[in-house]
């Protein structure tokens, strides 16, 4: 990893002293905006539909413009943060992002708005990989870096679930451009504090940047997402609208894999994926988003329209999961030091499909006791999760490395919501439209249209009234109920499946020497064969020779594997210490 000289001398101080939690608080606040924007516009939809009156079409691209933008784009800016410098991209990422808020703010016409969530998303892009790229280089101690991660994962997740409460708030007594003029005073004050506090750092890969290989892996990730939120918005899988996207994205990152394989600088190095604890953390954070992502859109959908909550008593109904996954995060460095990668992740996932199997519970009435007990499960369990998927991610990568792999994070992060809404939601639909099919009394026309959506069956009720109205009402509220008892059920076994997955994670938490992390358990020196001496240097073992030879053993102190020292071993690998 190459530094400039003057912000060299910073990460030098930063690394070595108290400075390093202050980089962490503004890479925080940077991440908060981010999550935040990404949700904070759900409950201002119904604002921005009557005051700009956009068509269908154009509303379903002011919701998704910002994903879709951001996930395709993350592995771009992540990459080319590692080559031109992380700082200067996240700088840059600032001033998009706070322009970008501005011109939403008063967009005089749809297309503006759309236009502005599109540039808002490449703000969005240029931020998330280069907050967990530049933590990745400001504590190379393990045992910090998992506490600087937990504090990380848990500010996404609290900014993901206030924003819908902010959201309100902020629509009840303002206008709906108000959710998003609050990030331009909080920019005015971060891009300073970012300009003088961050440590400018890049990745150690000085040959050319692969613009065209950059372009394949957004075009292919911007196709498979565009497909995935297709499908889940209700069109068929062989809808020409789903099925092009899907199989050009897809087309595009296998030539882009092709590409990187072939390549003597890639972007992303795809050996990475060759470890399984990189790989298997990468599918856990999809599984993990997928499941929570799904369940929060249906539970929204259960508590405004089920229990008639307004949408600000909805985001507070949500905010025990809020604090739970804070909770998490604040002791995921605990809970990995003691259980290992292998454990927490897998726990987590069991504990998350416990707490959704609860939900099943849910009826016709309103339960708040269950509803908060199930959300905290379902909180602390999720951000468990994906602490340890995200902690064991980012160590199995180089420190050259760290853009692309958090690059990679955040799209399996991005996909795995996508998936969530696309799988889970047809599953309700599925498990929901059947009973509408035909209502007795009710106009065919009518029961048709009821079954489309629970929303959608209250309007065709209400212009029906009288008994008709009333009974296709409360046909539709138990059939919903229902597909919520099959959705939850199918998520709890998709969990389960990730708790499975999680096996193939490293039992310990495994460190070089440099690294100072607790074991769970120390092997007994007497048991440990004599050996010769490692490399000084500490180069990290790998985990299988971990699990061979006895987890806690110093670097320089390991046995031999198969005839060769340790260090012989490490270097092998091709793993640098951290």
């Amino acid at each position: 990893m190459s530094v400039t000289p003057t912000a060299g001398a910073r990460l030098r101080s930063v690394g070595g002293g108290a400075n390093r939690w202050v980089v962490l608080f503004v890479l925080c606040v940077s991440l908060l905006l981010v999550a935040l924007d990404a949700t904070v516009l759900h409950v201002a939809v119904p604002a921005v539909t009557e005051d700009l009156r956009p068509s269908g079409v154009e509303l379903l691209w002011v919701v998704d413009a910002y994903p879709l933008v951001c996930a395709a784009l993350l592995i771009l800016f992540g990459t080319l943060g590692d080559r031109v410098g992380r700082r200067r991209v996240l700088l840059l990422g600032y001033g998009i992002f706070g322009a970008a808020s501005a011109v939403a703010a008063f967009a005089p016409t749809p297309e503006v708005l759309i236009c502005a969530r599109a540039l808002l998303g490449v703000g969005g892009a240029m931020i998330m990989p280069a907050t967990l790229s530049i933590l990745r280089a400001v504590f190379p101690d393990r045992r910090e870096r998992a506490t600087a991660i937990g504090i990380w994962t848990a500010v996404a997740a609290v900014g993901a679930a206030t924003g819908p409460v902010l959201g309100g708030f902020l629509v009840e007594n303002f206008w709906w451009g108000s959710v998003f003029l609050i990030n331009i005073p909080l920019m005015a004050l971060i891009v300073p504090a970012g300009r003088w506090l961050l440590p400018e750092s890049r990745g150690g890969v000085d040959g050319p940047w692969d613009v065209v290989g950059a372009l394949m892996a957004a075009g292919g990730v911007l196709g498979v997402v565009f497909g995935v939120k297709r499908l889940g918005a209700g069109s068929g899988l062989l809808d020409r609208g789903v099925l092009g996207p899907l199989i050009l994205g897809a087309a595009l990152l296998v030539l882009f894999v092709g590409r990187q394989k072939r390549r003597r600088h890639p972007l992303i190095d795809m050996r990475m994926f060759a470890r399984a604890a990189f790989s298997t953390s990468v599918g856990c954070i999809v599984l993990a988003m997928l499941a929570l992502v799904g369940l929060e859109l249906i539970a929204v959908q259960y508590l405004q329209l089920v229990l008639g909550l307004s949408p600000l008593e909805t985001g507070l109904r949500l905010l025990p999961l809020t604090f739970a996954a804070m909770a998490a995060g604040a002791t995921g460095s605990f809970t990995l030091s003691r259980l290992g990668p292998r454990r927490m992740v897998g726990w987590g996932f069991v504990l998350t499909a416990v707490a959704v199997l609860v939900l099943t519970a849910m009826g016709q009435h309103d339960r708040p006791w269950l509803l908060t007990a199930a959300f905290v499960l379902l909180g602390f369990g999720l951000q468990t999760t994906l602490f340890g998927a995200y902690e064991s991610m980012l160590s199995e990568a180089q420190a050259d490395q760290a853009g692309g792999a958090a690059a990679i994070g955040e799209t399996s992060y991005q996909l795995g919501a996508g998936m969530g809404i696309a799988l889970l939601g047809s599953v309700m639909n599925a498990a929901y439209a059947p009973a509408l099919s035909s209502v007795g009394g009710v106009p065919q026309s009518a029961s048709a249209a009821a079954a489309h959506s629970l929303g959608e069956a209250y309007q065709v009720a209400e212009r029906l009234g009288g008994p008709a109205g009333e009974l296709l009402r409360s046909t539709a509220r138990h059939s919903f109920v229902h597909g919520l008892h099959i959705t939850l059920l199918v998520s709890a076994g998709l969990l389960l499946l990730g708790a499975a997955a999680a096996l193939r994670l490293p039992r310990i938490m495994e460190c070089g020497a440099a690294d100072k992390c607790p074991q769970p358990r120390q092997a007994d020196p007497a048991k440990i064969p004599a050996s010769r001496e490692g490399d000084a240097s500490g180069a990290r073992r790998s985990g299988a020779a971990d699990q061979r030879h006895g987890a806690g053993v110093p670097a320089g102190r390991r046995p031999s594997v198969q005839g060769r020292p340790a260090a012989a071993e490490a270097a092998g690998s091709g793993r640098t210490a951290h």
